[in-house]
């Protein structure tokens, strides 16, 4: 399929428009300082500025915003300056809170979207909301954006009865960009979005189909003259840490408690941010610590394989589709959760490693070259005399050539270095001295944003024999306005082995078709109400390498999605599981597993959500109807409430029923969430999470308290406790909100620019 997409690429490239010239606006150097109060009123801001009706996207992108936005541009030596005027009754402002980063669609803002070399696939956005309160991502493969990233820049705003004004400075430095003779025009977009009427608009037109900051619909930023250096930028980012434990010890058989283990220690440790050239970056750290970053949120696991989780470390974030978008899925080839946690089978949960020291650069060698290559050394943990995790050194080394309009050839080479030589024989034992992997791929992007591909090859090396294998797979998606379809195979060896990575299933082909449409209601009752119908089916179908079938998946849904943002999906679905090795589907370990043998069964799955307009928000999700030999009923939901400005208080909850026939294992459990995000003022945040897990039997508090006493620096007190969640039978030591262990955190972090 490689060949097919290559020729695909190279006729798209040659057939698709260009970037939408008609939307041009004109960044004049000042010669008057500005200063940034929101006012509007020096010289610079007195000329010619965007149309003032920008084109919706959502509800529908057939007519223009009733609100208008003017935005206007200018430079200096030091920073691109943004101004605007946003028109909005006050009365109407809606936002989430005043704490910053705040998600897509759940604040009032307008955002600006760079792409200084017009790549379609790289990129910067600032966002202001009418509060002043900020956030910045960045955006890679063209409309993904991570707002993990965090860096200096500033703004002012001005609130009057009918509009609100912006004054944003944008410093160079920060932006990061090449500086080539006669390189006079980046991509420029405009997003705004009005949460109370439901409408989010742009300014150059994106069809309704993509994501608004979608950059090869960006329009065009005129550079009256070339635009400045960035010049020199480093950052120093310290922090030191106080830290308390206690450790709650407890006899095997009955769990009571037979010892409490305190603990405290003070640690110090930093980052550095160095801008080596206008698009590379180094980025350093020594004894990194991420006690600020919320627990996760635990899911309930039926499947018989490893459950993904997200990564939440901003060290690991930024960039991080040059070394964590490798792959597909379920065959990633770094996963960055490998380094600085593991774990522990004594007490079978994940832990902290502690992370020595790490180096990771990154960015563009030139405006169709980036590189990526980072390093990391972790130190060893013994989780008992027996049971111990080696010290080991992860390197990750990428290269990505951007090839026709917007598609990429990319290398990637990942090692994994145990470090064994101080283990005795059994802690040695499934252990190997190194594991590597080492890929190519090819990612297809139309210019206009309607095909997506990818094909690559990834192969394993390892001092055994019997973990040296390949993975390969191939994709082609079509997406336009009425019509979407993509089809893909994947193939991983059973030898295949990637020790920094995440694989959770090797010996495996499978092939997932899928197809849908989207329909638009024109007149009548359903137009008022309805934005859009969809309709479509979608499978997997798995196999073994020796092409005996494994698993089957097929769903077949209709949904819609109102004016309003909220939406209902039904689907119906038929799975067939073979099980290769006898299975508890509950998960909890119980003797009467399932036998192996296959099994096909049918269930009713559905879901409803509202928007973000509302001050009470939710959705709910549910599975009903078969489940192997039995029954399942699951439902999952989240309701929460906004009261502005202060925060967000919800509660996510999940109820799994499965009932099997006797004598094999049947279950209830519950998941429950609590949460709590306040912001008191812009910088003063304080946030909670409590969960509750039967199916774990765990009970989780995790509560933050932040301040933001300088910009990008904070100042962190963190508590985490974890318990019982519910008594085990004959084992009186676990009864409920009995300890597990509980921690407190201090933790103050300062960032310097040099």
């Amino acid at each position: 399929m490689l060949r097919y997409l290559l020729l695909l690429s190279c006729l798209l490239a040659a057939s698709l428009h260009a970037q939408n010239a008609d939307y041009q606006l004109t960044a004049r150097k000042t010669a008057t300082l500005i200063t940034l109060d929101g006012l509007l009123n020096e010289p610079c801001w007195q000329v010619d500025s965007t149309r003032e009706r920008f084109k919706l996207i959502f509800p529908n992108d057939t007519a223009y915003s009733r609100f208008p936005t003017i935005v206007k541009v200018a430079f200096d030596d030091k920073n691109l300056y943004i101004g605007a005027v946003c028109y909005q009754k006050k009365a109407d402002y809606t936002v989430q809170s005043l704490r910053r980063d705040y998600g897509p669609g759940t604040t009032d803002v307008l955002n600006i979207v760079l792409d200084p070399t017009r790549d379609g696939l790289n990129g910067f956005m600032f966002g202001v909301s009418p509060y002043n309160v900020q956030r910045e991502g960045l955006i890679s493969n063209g409309n993904t954006t991570s707002y993990e990233w965090d860096n200096r820049w500033f703004s002012a705003v001005q609130n009057y009865d009918d509009y609100w004004t912006i004054e944003m400075a944008l410093p160079f430095k920060t932006l990061r960009y090449n500086v080539a003779d006669g390189q006079n025009i980046w991509g420029l977009q405009l997003v705004r979005t009005k949460v109370k009427d439901f409408e989010t608009s742009v300014w150059a037109p994106v069809p309704f189909q993509y994501h608004p900051v979608t950059l090869p619909f960006a329009g065009q930023l005129i550079w009256e003259t070339p635009p400045p250096k960035p010049g020199m930028n480093i950052s120093l980012i310290p922090y030191v840490n106080a830290n308390y434990a206690s450790e709650f010890l407890r006899n095997e058989n009955s769990l009571e408690l037979t010892k409490v283990v305190h603990s405290s220690a003070i640690q110090a440790g930093g980052d550095a941010k160095i801008a080596l050239t206008p698009g590379l970056n180094l980025d350093l750290t020594i004894n990194p610590d991420f006690s600020q970053v919320e627990v996760d949120r635990q899911v309930a696991n039926l499947s018989r394989f490893e459950l993904f989780f997200p990564e939440t470390r901003q060290f690991f974030l930024e960039n991080r589709d040059l070394f964590a978008m490798f792959g597909f899925p379920n065959t990633r080839p770094f996963f960055s959760r490998r380094v600085g946690l593991g774990y522990n089978p004594v007490k079978e949960r994940l832990e902290k490693v502690p992370i020595l020291a790490g180096a990771r650069l990154s960015g563009k060698v030139s405006d169709n070259l980036r590189i990526g290559l980072l390093n990391m050394q972790t130190r060893r943990r013994d989780w008992d005399s027996t049971s111990v995790l080696p010290a080991a050194n992860f390197t990750v080394a990428t290269i990505q050539q951007k090839v026709f309009n917007r598609s990429t050839i990319s290398g990637v080479f990942v090692n994994k270095q145990n470090a064994l030589g101080d283990l005795s024989d059994a802690q040695k034992s499934g252990w190997q001295p190194w594991n590597r992997v080492a890929g190519l791929e090819y990612n297809l992007y139309s210019k206009d944003n309607r095909w997506e591909g990818e094909a690559y090859y990834h192969r394993s090396f390892s001092p055994d024999a019997e973990r040296r294998g390949s993975t390969l797979a191939s994709f082609l998606g079509y997406r336009d306005r009425f019509w979407t379809a993509n089809l893909g195979y994947i193939r991983i060896d059973s030898t295949y082995r990637s020790e920094a990575g995440y694989v959770p299933r090797p010996g495996l082909q499978s092939f997932f078709p899928g197809a849908g449409m989207y329909l638009y209601p024109k007149r009548g009752l359903a137009a008022k109400y309805v934005a859009n119908y969809e309709l479509g089916v979608n499978g997997d179908y798995t196999f073994g390498i020796d092409g005996f079938q494994t698993d089957r998946s097929w769903r077949a849904y209709a949904g819609m999605v109102f004016q309003k943002q909220g939406g209902v999906f039904l689907r119906a679905v038929q799975d067939y599981t073979y099980l290769l090795e006898p299975f508890d589907p509950t998960n909890l370990n119980e003797s009467a597993a399932l036998p192996i043998g296959g099994y096909t069964y049918h269930s009713f799955q559905g879901e409803i959500f509202t928007g973000t307009s509302s001050d009470i928000q939710g959705e709910m999700a549910f599975i009903a109807g078969e489940y192997y030999n039995g029954h399942i009923f699951n439902i999952d939901g989240r309701l929460a409430y906004r009261l502005q400005p202060i925060g967000l208080f919800s509660v996510l909850w999940s109820y799994n029923s499965i009932q099997l026939p006797k004598p094999y294992a049947s279950a209830d459990f519950w998941l429950i969430g609590p949460r709590m995000e306040l912001a008191f003022r812009k910088n003063l945040f304080f946030s909670s999470f409590f969960q509750y897990n039967t199916q774990a039997n765990n009970f989780n508090i995790n509560a933050r308290l932040q301040w933001r006493f300088a910009p990008v620096s904070d100042m962190f007190l963190v508590y985490t406790n974890n318990s019982f969640a519910e008594r085990i039978k004959d084992r009186p030591g676990a009864r409920f909100f009995a300890h597990k262990d509980k921690t407190l955190v201090l933790k103050v972090v300062y960032w310097l620019n040099v």
